[in-house]
């Protein structure tokens, strides 16, 4: 039945002393029962997480694979011409390009379609510029009296003559011949000394083509000095690549050479090889021509923007071949102990690291000597991303 509380006792004093016992219970913590306590230990990680066995191979889920871009090729044994590679730089090629210099130090003048600028097409014996002749104040009056000089003597010639004609018949022949040429002579040398006061030298295109380079100097107005280089002009369907050798190289074991420009590789054929040293290195020159190019030469495409004097490696071919396996340059990377690898994918998901040895191909490929086995799957794009998994 119902029980009373003694008279006296307040029931708020129940409740509060409960109370105090939760606080107290909430401050000193809760603990675990036997067998639920996990003490320090790290959460579990993803069992289906990218990660690095410890035997050296990837885990990579296809999720990951996807997300990467990770992408693998079949690779079969081949047989490519030996390479190898030489520094380069782009020159203006013999046959098609020119520079333009002026042969005296003088003041800039716009052509008729004003100074040329760089990308600008133009035409063989186009006027590009002039150069007026930069004389002084001394030499200038010097000219002009000489000039004044030559004037008068011309008259008094011309007087003479016109007397002398006029006695015909009284004198001899042989003086008014004399007095002619001295007239001829007189004026031809009035005329050179008046055109060398105000002349001016013209700056003519030697070729056809666009300009390629423009001197920081030439602007209107602008003072430059004798034999200074002021246009570039290249026939952008020609390049022309020189590449340095070190070594002695036989001309005749080479067959063609390659570049990597725009993202892409670029063939070029072997011009020659030069006969004297520079800074103790042999010069070989590759040239190559495009399809938009007139000369009858194989073309090989539109070039991109190349500018001269640009510098870039050369994949020099020979006539002696290699068998290999032929991989994208971007296969290769390097490992901890500074090795070149590439991944191989193994089994579902697993990549493993295989140490190569290659020689150079081209600018985009080079060719595996050992390491890989004929069908096996190569990462060809992401391998990169696959080192980094750690």
């Amino acid at each position: 039945m119902f029980k009373y509380l003694p008279t006296g006792r307040a029931p708020g004093a129940m409740v509060s002393a409960l109370l105090a016992l939760s606080f107290l219970i909430a401050a000193t913590g809760a603990w675990a029962g036997p067998g639920h306590d996990h003490g320090d230990a790290p959460a579990t990680a993803s069992s289906n997480a990218p990660k690095r066995e410890p035997d050296g191979t990837v885990f990579l889920p296809k999720p990951s694979q996807r997300q990467l871009a990770i992408r693998t090729a079949k690779v079969e044994t081949t047989r490519e011409p030996s390479a190898f590679s030489l520094p380069g730089r782009v020159v203006i090629d013999a046959l098609t390009g020119g520079r333009l210099q002026s042969t005296q130090s003088g003041r800039l003048q716009p052509g008729i379609r004003g100074m040329p600028q760089p990308g600008q097409r133009v035409a063989k014996g186009e006027v590009l510029a002039y150069v007026l002749p930069a004389i002084g104040a001394v030499e200038m009056a010097n000219q002009r009296a000489s000039a004044a000089e030559l004037a008068a003597n011309l008259a008094a010639a011309r007087q003479r003559l016109a007397r002398l004609q006029q006695l015909v018949g009284s004198v001899p022949q042989r003086d008014i011949d004399e007095a002619v040429i001295a007239v001829d002579a007189l004026s031809v040398r009035a005329d050179a000394i008046a055109g060398s006061v105000s002349a001016r030298e013209a700056l003519v295109s030697p070729v056809a083509g666009v300009v390629a380079g423009v001197s920081p100097n030439a602007v209107a107005g602008q003072v430059v000095e004798a034999l200074e280089v002021l246009f570039e002009i290249v026939d952008p369907a020609v390049i022309a690549v020189e590449a340095m050798a070190f070594d002695a190289v036989s001309a005749a074991d080479i067959a063609s050479g390659t570049i990597v420009a725009g993202g892409k590789s670029w063939k070029l054929q072997f011009a020659g090889a030069s006969r004297s040293l520079r800074e103790g290195q042999l010069p070989l020159m590759f040239r190559a021509v495009s399809g938009k190019s007139s000369r009858n030469t194989p073309p090989t495409g539109e070039f991109p923007i190349l500018a001269i004097g640009q510098t870039l490696t050369v994949a020099v071919q020979t006539k002696a071949t290699t068998t290999g396996i032929a991989v994208p340059s971007a296969a290769l990377v390097k490992n901890p102990s500074n090795q070149d690898i590439v991944w191989v994918y193994d089994i579902a998901e697993h990549f493993v690291p295989r140490v190569v040895r290659f020689a150079p191909l081209d600018g985009t490929r080079v060719l595996v000597t050992s390491g890989l086995k004929p069908g096996e799957r190569v990462v060809v794009d992401g391998a990169p991303l696959i080192n980094q998994v750690r």
